[in-house]
């Protein structure tokens, strides 16, 4: 006897294979898909309807010579995400070729503070007019867009706490600790208060904890 749980994670499966077909072929018919999965029509477009609902899939029309337009499927830009990247290795390669020079060592540091002064840029704006409180929890709002997994809390004493649960760059910062002396420098400017940084998941800890204020 089949479970829901079973029946969940062999759709799951079927997606996944959806996915890896459209990637490869760049769009597909339903009839296709059917095809390649061993699937009725009604039970491919089932997982189409899941996955356009998703944001994951879209369908386009292709023109034939001959009769009506086919409707097809292919990925969205969403779905690019879903797919393995290597962007750390390739930036942990350009650091190191600058490291390995000592002609060009140096620039590592404009680098990462070129980085910042485009970040508090951006976000300095979003800043404006606002008390200690909304500034905290605008740069919660900040770091969650970016992947940072973060929570805030405040304290009788008028501190706060933010706490980074994931580092999107943790193999540059790893190696290279400029990312982690910039962003608590970014936070500094940001917020307009004290920042002190109380652990950092680059440096082994669990999360990356900020006492602000």
């Amino acid at each position: 006897m089949r479970t829901a749980g079973a029946d969940s994670i062999g759709e799951g499966k079927t997606r996944e294979r959806i996915l890896a077909l459209l990637k490869r072929s760049g769009r597909m018919t339903a009839g296709e898909l059917s095809r390649e999965l061993e699937l009725t029509e009604m039970a491919v477009r089932r997982h189409m309807y899941v996955m356009e609902r998703e944001g994951t899939v879209t369908i386009t029309a292709v023109r034939q010579a001959m009769g009506r337009p086919l409707h097809a499927y292919e990925l969205t830009a969403k779905a690019d995400d879903l797919f393995p990247k290597n962007y750390h290795v390739l930036a942990l390669d350009l650091l190191d070729e600058l490291a390995d020079d000592p002609a060009t060592s140096a620039l590592i540091d404009r680098l990462f503070e070129g980085r910042m002064k485009k970040l508090q840029e951006r976000y300095e704006p979003r800043m404006a007019d606002k008390g200690l409180e909304q500034r905290v929890n605008e740069l919660a709002v900040i770091q969650n867009a970016s992947g940072y997994m973060v929570e805030t809390e405040s304290s009788q004493d008028g501190s706060y706490m933010l706490y980074e649960y994931n580092c999107p760059i943790a193999q540059v910062a790893g190696k290279y600790q400029q990312a982690c002396k910039c962003e608590l420098a970014l936070f500094r400017k940001l917020l307009e208060a004290p920042v002190e940084r109380t652990e950092c998941l680059a440096k082994g800890g669990g999360r990356c904890s900020y006492r602000i204020g």
